[in-house]
């Protein structure tokens, strides 16, 4: 079993918490009662961090916000999504055109993290704060694991089968069948579901009481409910109309593999096919727009 630091976890939460609410700052007391934590405990981690600047401390309220070293780190972060930089006046744009909101989202090993948000919110955007992590369990993540090698595919839909107690014939089928037609077709469809909604009223009950655990249990809640609907709109017909909840792209950077995905979301009302179709195509040419533009602007290797 990997080894587990609570007082890292500790401080971890705390700057979950504040990505989660940019515009807000909280106060030691507020803080201590969010995050479940002794008071000592937490104004020392403050204190700390407020020093080495990932914090700053107003001089009247007391509360704290995010500070200066954390926007240092998001730059270096940067280095890893390049892309990412390019991506803001694209998506922009297409939200004037479209009216729809857009996001961005990246994959690590464990994780789909929501890396920014861009235009107008849904009721459910609002509670997908920036950084939140769910799983990168099947079926979360296919519009990246649809151009994996099938090694990485497998281990995606095993992964699903131990979450949900046991391998189930029905369920790895259609997942197969989704990410055959995503990578055919291109972009995800991902419907309306009970367990997103569920999902948005789970998080609403959190943001009270703050803590990664809390956080890790209602994301992989949502994963397993998601196995029991269908997720993935596998066949589209151009007059029909559907509750759509995103409509995701690949990016494609330096590999082969997808860097990040564009995610057009905030859809007020059902969408026919045909609706679906220009939306995914206006977001695919935006994606490789903006891959172009990130692979002149990056480094050269130098030969050897």
């Amino acid at each position: 079993m990997a080894l587990f630091s609570q007082p890292t976890a500790r401080a971890l939460a705390i700057l979950d918490l504040l990505m989660a609410n940019p515009n807000q700052a909280f106060g030691l007391t507020e803080m201590t009662r969010r995050l479940n934590l002794n008071k000592a405990t937490c104004h020392a981690i403050l204190t700390t961090m407020a020093t080495y600047g990932f914090l700053v401390q107003h001089p009247k309220t007391k509360a704290y916000r995010l500070g200066p070293s954390i926007i240092a780190a998001g730059n270096a972060a940067f280095v890893q999504f390049p892309v990412l930089e390019y991506a803001r006046p694209a998506l922009e744009s297409l939200e004037q055109d479209l009216d729809v909101g857009f996001g961005v989202t990246g994959r690590s090993k464990s994780h789909i993290v929501l890396l920014a948000l861009y235009g107008k919110a849904s009721h459910l955007i609002d509670n997908f704060q920036l950084g939140l992590r769910l799983p990168n369990i099947a079926p979360i993540g296919a519009c990246f694991t649809a151009w994996s090698p099938a090694k990485h595919l497998q281990a995606w839909l095993d992964a699903a089968h131990e979450a949900y107690g046991g391998y189930d014939e029905k369920l790895d089928q259609r997942l197969r069948m989704s990410v055959i037609g995503i990578r055919a077709r291109g972009y995800e469809v991902v419907l309306r579901t009970r367990a997103e909604a569920t999902l948005h009223e789970d998080l609403k009950q959190i943001q009270e009481a703050w803590n990664l655990s809390d956080l890790q249990e209602v994301t992989a809640k949502y994963q397993r409910a998601l196995c029991d609907e269908q997720v993935h709109l596998d066949r589209i017909d151009p007059r029909a109309r559907y509750e759509v909840s995103t409509i995701n792209v690949p990016v494609f950077a330096q590999r082969q593999l997808p860097a990040l995905c564009f995610a057009a979301g905030s859809f007020e009302k059902p969408v026919t096919g045909a609706e679906i179709e220009h939306i995914a195509e206006r977001m695919r040419t935006a994606a490789n727009e903006v891959a172009e533009v990130a692979k002149e602007h990056a480094p050269h290797e130098e030969e050897h």
